[in-house]
């Protein structure tokens, strides 16, 4: 037979994937993949019921339901401080995911360079392999992940298309700062090229730190496209609804591919998150807390275990480094072993460190934790761990 098309040689099952199904069969805790598994909040839950019951089933417009792209342009303005002037400036789309995709195809041409940060999101590396991007890394490291923004320079060259910004990252929980944006803004400029910002961690701030967008940062709006959804805010990463936010120019052009590809976002769901606009938002303030809590028990954990640990800045991932506990344990030879370790001795799933860079040597010695988990559930993982390593 003849072969498959080569944009899928090298793609493999996630090492996420893996160890939750290596969970399966022993009572195990998921502390791998970023699933949230609290509760839908119950005013999301009845719009969408409601929409059902009107039969409001049919496909919505590509770029999504007028009422939530105008909720969306207002929240943008008033949170992100996007200079956002219409609802053809927003579109809904099949998650974050489907967001990101349709930005690509926007943007890049095979063989267009992207400058990407690492520890990187997997998904967005794979994408960009698969549109047949070259990417150029740019490693940062714990605690503060800092950027050397003379060395990013270098690395832009006439094919450089675009640079990726994650804020709060994952996994590292980095939050950009005004300063670091800024520089990025610049480099658009002076460059010639643009910038997708992936902001689904928006809420998930700690010690007091300020979401800055990109996009908000004078002059960057016109080469920036923001990326954001509800599925971590409000715990449905399996409604699939995203957002993209950037000038009518470029949202149109992914619009349009964005209803080649998933012809629309399901639409009595968007009606249903449409509703997370009139919520309190207290609803922020008590989510806020208990990340923080959460973070706060993870983070002490590891660290009394053994791990090196830079406490996150946002988000709700830690990036721990092992390797000290290789003087006291087998089975930490590296990223791989010391996952299955985990799951073998405490029945806790977390994700290799080589997930998140190019080169596999440079994750060797970390594992990625998850701590957007019931508070109990979050406690027994806790206990397991000090249980088998302590």
């Amino acid at each position: 037979m003849k072969p498959l098309a080569e944009r899928t040689n090298e793609l493999k099952q996630s090492n996420i994937r893996a160890i939750t199904l290596l969970l399966q069969g022993r009572d195990g805790i998921n502390l791998g993949q970023g699933i949230c598994d609290m509760p839908t909040p119950d005013a999301i839950k009845r719009g969408a019921h409601a929409a059902i019951d009107a039969d409001q089933s049919i496909y919505s417009h590509y770029g999504g339901i007028i009422e939530l792209r105008k909720a969306l342009m207002t929240k943008s303005l008033q949170y992100n401080k996007i200079p956002v002037s219409s609802p053809d400036e927003v579109m809904v789309t099949v998650g974050s995911t489907g967001a990101f995709v349709a930005a690509m195809f926007t943007l890049l041409n095979p063989g267009d360079e992207v400058i990407v940060f690492e520890p990187y999101y997997g998904y967005h590396a794979n994408l960009l392999s698969v549109m047949g991007s070259k990417q150029k890394f740019v490693k940062t490291v714990g605690p503060e992940w800092e950027i050397d923004f003379d060395h990013v320079e270098s690395l832009i060259t006439p094919r450089t298309k675009a640079i990726l910004v994650n804020t709060p990252g994952n996994p590292s929980g980095k939050v950009w700062s005004r300063t670091e944006l800024t520089r990025v803004a610049g480099l658009l400029e002076k460059h010639d090229i643009y910038a997708i910002t992936d902001e689904i961690y928006e809420y998930m701030l700690y010690d007091g730190r300020e979401h800055i967008s990109l996009a908000s940062i004078p002059g960057a709006y016109s080469r920036t496209i923001t990326l954001s959804g509800f599925s971590k805010t409000y715990n449905m990463t399996g409604w699939r609804l995203g957002y993209a936010v950037g000038p009518e120019a470029i949202i149109s052009k992914m619009g349009l591919l964005s209803d080649l590809i998933y012809i629309c976002a399901p639409t009595p769901l968007q009606h249903g998150v449409a509703e997370a606009f009139d919520m309190n938002d207290s609803y922020f303030t008590e989510m806020g807390e208990a990340y923080a809590r959460k973070r706060d028990l993870m983070c002490t954990t590891l660290e009394e275990i053994g791990f090196l640990v830079p406490w996150p800045q946002g988000s709700y991932y830690v990036l721990a480094d092992f390797s000290p506990l290789r003087s006291r344990f087998d089975g930490f030879e590296d990223d791989m072993a010391a996952s299955t370790t985990l799951v073998e001795r405490a029945g806790i799933g977390t994700v290799a460190g080589r997930s998140f860079f190019d080169k596999d040597a440079d994750g060797a010695s970390c594992l990625r934790f998850c701590f957007a988990k019931e508070y109990p559930v979050l406690e027994e993982a806790c206990r397991r761990l000090r249980a088998a390593f302590l």
